[in-house]
């Protein structure tokens, strides 16, 4: 019998017949009634058809390049396990910027595929809904590739076992969690500018490339298999949030107004978490492969300028908060690195004073600054501890009452000032770290007046553990903050003398010497 061998379909065919052949116009019920998200929100969308998502080139392979390189991380983190892989790493001190990092990231992951799955359901087009999903299963891989690699340094280090209580609980983690809830209580497409596009261009490139290569630099494989794994899908899903700019530009020209104040919003507020990130670079890791200025300045500076370029041509135009993040890419990461030096007993991590070689660096990176005004306050500290009069800063902390920063940064064009904003709202007064984030508030106040900060609500004794009674007249509000957060003690304080640099030094030894 003759057989006629069908023309082989191209990648654009397979990908149609994969998605969108999927995908039915209901007829029981209106669709505007089945996904009512998409509208309130006043974009405008006239043929879901015109979404070209970057997924439709490498869905057809996904899965096999997804099990390969599965496979490879983890046999790369079991050999790292079981050859006591965390003795290679310059020193101790570097496994506490792997407790911010462990214990801050894998919950925005696990928030992230949250997300992305309710996005899925909520788009009424077949090629956003199968994005949208395909995200989902990537966050969640990341999600239990970070919580894998958390399990080995568990065993051996304090302090990061309780992260999935702490992260909505702990001052400084709480930033994180507000821009994730934040995203995930807007509608789908602000989600998808908000995570797609900005955390994705701001953070993710900065995190997980030159924070991971300065993982790979202190020799720990694991944490560098894990970020450049996790890397290579967030390239894809950089391209994801882009796609849905796009689209939304070109639909209808009313939904420029509403895409550039949500590029505005979310640029700025992916800004703000960015400056632990970058105090991780410049002061927690022992060896350092480049500053967080020039990390932000290639990838944020030269690449973000770069890509708001490509967009001028639909009318978006550069961020708002553009010309602030240049002038304070000099500040943050000190300013944030003292912050947490003055809290020893309010981390779950180790904090210390940078070397006199460490300061020289900093020095050398930050010409315009560092000399003039951080170096003289660490001295001071250093001068102090070894006097025996530590600084110990006890009190809670103020944060800001949109990105939940606590509220430290400097006033622009003032680094000896710092920036404190206040609105009143229905009788109450809210408190913000800047200018952008009091004009986010007061776009939509009734929003964020239920953002939930940790450190205010201990003060009004909203934390407190059972038995304790507020309104008893020896009642002092934060006493039990330590308990509410389950603070590990050995954790917490200074670096020099912790049991985590004792082990450390003990476990190399046995594996160095006879």
């Amino acid at each position: 019998m003759d057989m006629k061998v069908a023309k082989k379909l191209g990648l654009k065919e397979r990908y149609t017949l994969m998605t969108r052949d999927l995908a039915w116009d209901t007829t029981y019920q209106p669709m505007d009634k089945v996904f009512p998200q998409t509208s309130y929100e006043g974009i405008k969308i006239h043929d879901w058809d015109k979404w070209e998502d970057p997924f439709r080139l490498t869905m057809d392979a996904y899965w096999k390049y997804q099990a390969e390189k599965e496979r490879k991380l983890y046999a790369i983190l079991d050999a790292f396990n079981q050859n006591n892989g965390h003795l290679t790493v310059t020193d101790a001190r570097y496994m506490n910027v792997l407790k911010l990092f462990l214990g801050s990231t894998p919950p925005l992951e696990l928030m992230a595929a949250r997300g992305f799955s309710m996005m899925g359901r909520q788009m009424a087009g077949a090629g956003p809904r199968v994005a949208c999903q395909m995200q989902a299963v990537d966050e969640y891989r990341h999600f239990q590739t970070q919580i894998h690699s958390i399990s080995n340094y568990n065993k051996y280090y304090h302090g990061m076992d309780e992260f999935a209580h702490q992260q909505s609980r702990m001052w400084y983690l709480s930033d994180g969690k507000s821009f994730f809830d934040d995203a995930i209580t807007a509608g789908p497409f602000e989600f998808m500018v908000a995570i797609g596009f900005a955390f994705e261009y701001v953070l993710t490139n900065i995190l997980f490339v030159p924070f991971i290569s300065g993982a790979a630099y202190n020799g720990d494989m694991a944490a560098m298999t894990v970020g450049f794994s996790a890397q290579s899908d967030e390239a894809r899903h950089m391209t994801l949030g882009l796609e849905c700019i796009k689209f939304m530009l070109e639909q209808d020209p009313d939904n420029l107004p509403i895409v550039q104040r949500w590029i505005d919003k979310w640029t700025w507020r992916g800004t703000r978490k960015l400056a632990s990130v970058g105090m991780m670079m410049d002061y927690m890791l022992p060896k350092r492969i480049m500053s967080f200025k020039e990390a932000w300045e290639i990838y944020f500076e030269q690449n973000g300028a770069a890509l708001f370029t490509d967009l001028a041509r639909y009318g978006i135009t550069i961020p708002k908060c553009f010309a602030q993040t240049i002038e304070e890419k000099e500040h943050v990461t000190h300013q944030s690195w003292i912050g947490f030096y003055m809290k020893p007993d309010a981390t779950p991590f180790h904090t210390w004073i940078p070397s006199p070689d460490e300061m020289d660096w900093l020095s050398e990176k930050y010409p315009n600054t560092f000399d003039q005004y951080y170096r003289p306050v660490l001295e001071y500290f250093d001068q102090q501890e070894k006097a025996g009069n530590r600084f110990n800063n006890q009190t809670q902390p103020m944060n800001c009452q949109v990105c939940v920063s606590t509220i430290k940064f400097n006033e622009p064009g003032d680094p000896m000032e710092m920036c404190f904003r206040e609105t009143e709202y229905q009788g109450e007064k809210y408190h913000f770290c800047s200018d952008h984030c009091q004009e986010i508030f007061e776009n939509e106040p009734e929003k964020y007046v239920q953002t939930f900060i940790s450190s205010h609500q201990g003060l009004q004794g909203n934390c407190e553990p059972d038995g304790v009674d507020v309104n008893a007249p020896d009642y002092r509000p934060g006493t039990h903050m330590r308990e509410y957060w389950r603070m590990d003690p050995r954790a917490s304080g200074d670096f020099n003398g912790s049991e985590d640099q004792k082990n450390f030094a003990q476990w190399r030894d046995q594996a160095t010497k006879n």
